[in-house]
C-alpha cells in the first residue's frame, strides 16, 4: 500500500507551553550532555584499563555505548523541537528513527539479560565460571543481542510501511514510535495494536521477569557465602537490579497497555530514553570498587605524573 500522499509528520512534542519548552530545553540539553559524558567516561575507562578482559566490564561498556547510541536517536530531536516553530519529519526519516530507537533499545535489553547470566554463572557457578563465560561466550551473547534487536526492529518498519497514511500527519509525541503512527493510519489497526503489545509488550514483560526471578536466585545464593564476597556480589547485583528496574519498567507501561494512553506514553518514554541512560553511569561505578580503582588509575595518572 505505502504512504500514499503523507511525505512527512509534524510531531507534536511534550507539551504546548513556551515557558516550559524553554525550562526544559536547558535541562534536557545538560542531561544529553551528562549521558554523553558519563557513558563515554566509563566506555574509555573499561577499555582503557584491565577491567576490559572481565565479562561483566565487556558487557558493560556495551551497555554504554548503546545508552548513547539510543539517546541520540531521540534526544538531539526533542532538544531542538523545544526551539522550533514548527517540528516537522519526513516519513523516510520517521521510520528511521523509529528503527534506531527500537533498535539500541532492544540491544540493551538483551545486554542487560546477557549480564544477568553473567552474574548467575559468577556467583552460582563459581568453579565453571571461566569456561561459561570465556571470550568466545561473550561475543555469541552481544552478536545475539544485536541480531534480535534488528529482527524486532526490522518488524515493527515492515508494519509501517504496508499501512497507508493520508492525514491528519500530526504525531503525538516527541519522536516517530509505532503507537503514535498506529494511530495516524487510514485504515483498522486494531489487530496490529494488539500484535505490537502482545510482541514488543511480552518480550518486555517476559524478560524483566526473568531477569528479577535471577537476581531473585542470585541473591538467595548469596546467603551461603561470606560476609566480604556477599558484600561485593550485593553491590554489583543491587546496580544491576536497579539499572533494570529503571529500564523496563517505564518500557512496559509504554507497551503493555493499549495505544490510547499516548499522552503518558510521552512522560514513561522520558525515563527509558532520557533518565535511564542518565542515571545508569552513576549506578554503575558509586558502589563498584573495581569501576571507581580502574578510574583512578587511569584518568589520575597524569596529574600524579606532573606532581613528580
Amino acid at each position: 500500500m505505502g504512504h500514499e500522499n503523507i511525505t512527512e509528520f509534524i510531531l507534536l512534542g511534550l507539551f504546548n507551553d513556551e515557558d516550559a519548552k524553554v525550562t526544559c530545553f536547558v535541562v534536557f540539553s545538560l542531561c544529553y550532555i551528562v549521558i554523553l559524558s558519563g557513558n563515554l567516561f566509563i566506555l574509555l575507562t573499561i577499555r582503557g584499563s584491565h577491567l576490559r578482559e572481565q565479562p561483566m566490564y565487556f558487557f558493560l561498556s556495551y551497555l554504554s555505548f548503546m545508552d548513547v547510541c539510543f539517546t541520540s536517536t531521540v534526544a538531539p530531536r526533542l532538544i531542538t523541537d523545544l526551539l522550533a516553530e514548527q517540528n516537522t519529519i519526513s516519513y523516510d526519516s520517521c521510520l528511521a528513527q523509529m528503527f534506531y530507537a527500537h533498535f539500541f533499545g532492544a540491544t540493551e535489553m538483551f545486554i542487560l539479560v546477557a549480564m544477568a547470566y553473567d552474574r548467575y554463572a559468577a556467583i552460582c557457578r563459581p568453579l565453571h565460571y571461566m569456561v561459561i563465560m570465556n571470550r568466545q561466550v561473550c561475543y555469541v551473547l552481544l552478536m545475539a543481542s544485536i541480531l534480535g534487536a534488528f529482527l524486532h526492529s526490522i518488524l515493527q518498519v515492515f508494519i509501517i510501511i504496508e499501512l497507508p497514511f493520508c492525514g491528519p500527519n500530526q504525531i503525538d509525541h516527541y519522536f516517530c514510535d509505532i503507537f503514535p503512527l498506529l494511530k495516524l493510519a487510514c485504515t483498522d489497526t486494531s489487530l496490529l495494536v494488539l500484535a505490537v503489545i502482545t510482541t514488543t509488550g511480552m518480550i518486555s514483560v517476559v524478560t524483566f521477569i526473568a531477569l528479577v526471578i535471577s537476581y531473585i536466585i542470585i541473591l538467595s545464593t548469596l546467603r551461603t557465602r561470606s560476609s566480604q564476597s556477599c558484600r561485593k556480589a550485593l553491590s554489583t547485583c543491587s546496580s544491576h537490579i536497579t539499572v533494570v528496574f529503571l529500564f523496563f519498567l517505564p518500557l512496559i507501561f509504554t507497551y503493555v497497555p493499549t495505544a490510547d494512553s499516548v499522552s503518558n506514553d510521552k512522560v514513561f518514554a522520558l525515563f527509558y530514553t532520557m533518565f535511564a541512560p542518565m542515571f545508569n553511569p552513576f549506578i554503575y561505578t558509586l558502589r563498584n570498587t573495581d569501576m571507581k580503582n580502574a578510574m583512578r588509575k587511569m584518568w589520575c595518572r597524569d596529574t600524579r605524573f606532573e606532581g613528580k
